[in-house]
């Protein structure tokens, strides 16, 4: 369970003792050594190049905390006080990687740099502080160290990240985002577009009234929706699959479902009836065709057969609506 002091009770930076900011510059390299590692365990099954970058990071923060540690035993002696960055005020705080595993190497890398710019601001602001040369020269070097790692980090990419390795990650990058977002979102999509048609277009048959129409529209896609969302989190928690966040997956299921059958029944806001039929069915033929695209351009789905299938279905459950409601 994380815990979150209150502002109030929290210490502000110019508060804070030599000894109090060097306790502090102790644990944010330990963290910030944690946190890489964390990145490397989470990137290392589908990302193992990118991996060993953050390790190689990690490893140089240990190198920091080891001359922030000797500087503190030699000025302030062997206990090292407790204070961490949730303990002062205005330090951004930083979310534990379980939060939101599966990690994508965009994320991972915007958030490394990040971390070195407000490391690099720290240090600096820190050494401005303090009165002692030794410890105002190691803050310096520590500022600039964590200004270089950029160029270090490129150094370690050189070193590890080939271009059959990138080639590699940027293949599993790809393949989990569309098992996160393309797939659950296709299926919702395809599920909105194609089981909505018949009841909307059979009420529409059988009353001629478009506000009504409307409405069971609007019900049938909001409802497909929520059963949707919530079956595809209840179905799978990504552990083995390896599909990713349930909770993305359930959203993306249940948006793209609600906008598929949404994109049909919005026409029949249109008080004329044949005016609203007429374009809810341009409407379905796009819906139709939107869907043939993303097959073709993410599952690598032929073209051709990708619109035969979805049209094809389409066509069926749009006619059977008609007839059983002109019946």
């Amino acid at each position: 369970m994380l815990f979150r002091l209150p502002t109030f009770s929290r210490r502000s930076f110019g508060s804070l003792s030599e000894r109090e900011v060097l306790a502090l510059a102790i644990s944010s390299e330990e963290d910030d050594a944690r946190i890489y590692r964390d990145y490397a365990d989470g990137l290392r099954p589908d990302f193992p190049a990118s991996a060993a970058v953050f390790d190689g990071m990690a490893v140089e923060e240990d190198g920091h905390r080891a001359a922030l540690v000797d500087l503190f035993r030699s000025r302030f002696g062997e206990h090292i006080p407790l204070i961490r960055r949730e303990h002062v005020k205005g330090w951004l705080e930083r979310r534990p990687d379980w939060l939101v595993r599966p990690l994508g190497l965009d994320r991972v890398r915007a958030q490394a740099a990040l971390m070195e710019r407000q490391a690099r601001q720290f240090y600096l602001t820190a050494a401005q502080r303090t009165s002692d040369a030794s410890t105002r020269k190691l803050l310096g070097d520590l500022a600039a160290a964590e200004a270089g790692h950029e160029a270090r980090a490129e150094e370690l990419e050189r070193e590890f990240l080939t271009p059959d390795a990138v080639g590699r990650e940027d293949e599993a990058d790809r393949r989990q985002f569309i098992l996160t977002y393309v797939q659950p979102g296709l299926a919702g999509l395809m599920d909105g577009s194609v089981s909505t048609l018949a009841p909307i277009f059979a009420a529409a048959f059988a009353t001629h009234d478009t506000w009504n129409t409307f409405l069971v529209g609007l019900a049938a896609s909001i409802g497909a929706g929520i059963s949707m969302g919530f079956t595809e989190v209840a179905s799978d928690d990504g552990r083995l699959s390896g599909r990713g966040s349930p909770l993305k997956r359930g959203l993306a299921t249940g948006i793209m479902t609600s906008l598929g059958g949404l994109g049909h029944a919005l026409p029949y806001l249109i008080p004329h009836f044949w005016t609203a039929t007429a374009v809810a069915a341009v409407v379905v033929f796009v819906e139709l065709w939107a869907i043939a695209f993303i097959q073709n351009r993410w599952m690598e789905t032929p073209f051709l057969r990708a619109a035969f299938q979805v049209v094809l279905g389409g066509g069926l459950v749009f006619a059977a609506g008609v007839l059983i409601g002109s019946a």
